[in-house]
């Protein structure tokens, strides 16, 4: 017998729900959502029409929101339990988060918009080799971006740039979990496609769960699980 015998060495999912609702202030409806599990590195797709709640999960899953019930664990990390600071800095160490709008900082260029999360979190930094600039430079590069236009201002960008940059700044430092809510929503068709190749690619290499929501359903095949959820009655 092993002195490890008997111990639970199952590898803690990125993510784990059970029983989870979401009510707005002032709203009728208790948004009701199904028991997520996903394991590390495991991609995930989130459909459903609008009012069923995909953006209200996404801001819970990182911590901007909190359930109204049931039990909400991120790396092992019980969201309800911590202060709204300690929240702050959970989601700066362990996540990248790509929004609809990008949320670029339009006076960075566009390398320091990238290595942004590494002055955030000392975790992130450590995790960036051979250093946040080098890598989100490969980044960049991976993701189309030519070394042309890592010094140029965000706003000069085209919106389908500027969906990648904010795609490299969320996969720099190694998180744990990207989070992305609607990022295809600005895109044709072939560009979709391909932002969506580069994304999951490059999260792969990294070992990152990916969870996406979108309306989209033409996505769902490049995911590991696709999961619907359903407007309240």
């Amino acid at each position: 017998m092993t002195s490890a015998e008997g111990l639970d060495t199952a590898p803690v999912p990125a993510i784990k729900s059970r029983e989870l609702s979401f009510q707005w202030p002032g709203s009728p409806n208790m948004l009701r959502y199904p028991d997520l599990t996903l394991a590390a590195g495991e991609h995930l797709f989130l459909r459903g029409p609008s009012g069923s709640g995909k953006s209200t999960l996404l801001a819970m899953l990182c911590g901007l929101a909190l359930p109204a019930s049931g039990q909400l664990l991120v790396m092992g990390t019980d969201f309800c339990r911590l202060s709204g600071a300690r929240r702050d800095r959970f989601r700066a160490d362990h996540l990248g988060v790509i929004f609809q709008q990008f949320n670029l900082v339009p006076y960075l260029d566009t390398t320091a918009n990238v290595t942004l999360p590494c002055r955030l979190s000392a975790r992130r930094h450590s995790h960036a080799c051979p250093s946040p600039r080098e890598q989100a430079q490969a980044l960049l590069q991976a993701l189309d971006i030519g070394a042309e236009d890592w010094h140029r201002p965000v706003s000069a960008l085209s919106v389908g740039q500027q969906q990648r940059v904010a795609a490299a700044r969320a996969l720099i430092g190694a998180p744990a979990v990207i989070l992305a809510d609607e990022p295809t929503s600005a895109l044709d068709t072939g560009n979709r496609d391909r932002f969506m190749a580069l994304l999951l690619a490059q999260a792969s290499l990294r070992g990152t769960s990916v969870v996406l929501v979108s309306h989209d359903s033409g996505l769902a095949h490049r995911f590991d699980r696709a999961v619907n959820l359903e407007a309240p009655p």
